[in-house]
């Protein structure tokens, strides 16, 4: 039991960093219907970014007794910066994007933005590695693997409680944003009609362009999470946690935030608990066969909505 639910933590925690990843996927998607293919590369280089700030702020490597300085402020006001430019880079990169290569072919085929979020990929990829180079990078280990619990039974470090403390006041604040505010409110009406929401006075293309900031802005801090959690980046990182992050999306539902999160939950669940019981290399399969079969039964996913397709 104890083994068990050792693997439902990681697989929680691993869980809460997909979602935070296709989060950007399904906010992309709910306003303008656009797979935004290059997402999980634009994260790669958020974490080629943080590495390097790592070492221009002179952050140091923790020991096992606390957390090592950075400057006067501590690690954790270091690892808040990383976050914030980190987030800034991609958010403003993102709309960067938006801007030169999606806005154009706005009323283009659907092909035809997709086959570029595409080229995108392959873009952000090529400057990944000419940042990192081919082999794998180590990303500093800047707190210390002390266990946060009583006793020797789980485990629960200052890594797991980074996530939480990251992650969780993050979606929160989105969700409230998209609820609650003047913004969310307009990405609502843009996501429902866009035609409609225009002539209503809503500015869509100002809309948009803070949705792919938003997404941008969360995958920024998701690339910090993730040097911070695994330790190593290179430059073809971006492909697989980004599958992972839109594979959680189409499971909770495309287009839905909620659904979003539970399908990051899902999915690091059911990636922890293979890896534990069956092997690490079934995961994938694994994964994706639950996905199969979920989609066959509820094509919209767990917390879509259906609805009719407009011609």
């Amino acid at each position: 039991m104890q083994f068990f639910l050792q693997q439902c933590l990681i697989g929680l925690t691993n869980g809460a960093l997909i979602a935070l990843v296709a989060l950007g996927y399904t906010m992309v998607y709910g306003i303008i219907g656009l797979i935004n293919f290059a997402h999980g590369d634009l994260i790669m280089l958020g974490a080629c970014l943080a590495l390097s700030l790592v070492a221009a702020l002179g952050i140091g490597v923790a020991d096992a007794g606390g957390m090592a300085a950075v400057g006067p402020a501590g690690t954790w006001l270091g690892i808040a910066l990383l976050v914030g430019l980190c987030g800034l880079f991609c958010g403003g990169l993102n709309v960067a994007v938006d801007r030169i290569v999606y806005k154009p072919l706005r009323t283009a085929p659907k092909l035809a933005p997709l086959v570029s979020a595409i080229g995108v990929s392959f873009i952000f990829m090529n400057i990944g590695l000419f940042w990192l180079g081919p082999a794998d990078r180590s990303f500093p280990e800047l707190l210390p693997a002390a266990n946060l619990l009583p006793g020797d039974g789980l485990q629960f470090t200052w890594k797991d409680l980074l996530v939480v403390l990251v992650v969780g006041p993050l979606m929160v604040a989105l969700s409230l944003l998209v609820r609650t505010t003047k913004l969310g409110k307009a990405m609502r009406a843009v996501s429902q009609d866009q035609t409609a929401a225009a002539l209503v006075g809503i500015d869509v293309d100002r809309v948009i362009a803070a949705t792919f900031f938003i997404g941008g802005f969360l995958g920024g801090a998701a690339s910090v999470i993730y040097g911070l959690y695994i330790n190593t980046i290179s430059f073809q990182m971006g492909f697989q946690n980004g599958l992972y992050a839109f594979t959680a999306a189409v499971l909770g539902g495309i287009g839905s935030i909620p659904g979003a999160v539970v399908g990051g939950v899902v999915i690091g669940l059911v990636r922890s608990l293979s890896s534990a019981y069956v092997g690490e290399r079934w995961t994938g399969a694994i994964v994706f066969a639950i996905l199969i079969v979920i989609l066959v039964f509820r094509p919209e996913g767990l917390l879509g909505r259906r609805t009719k397709e407009k011609v």
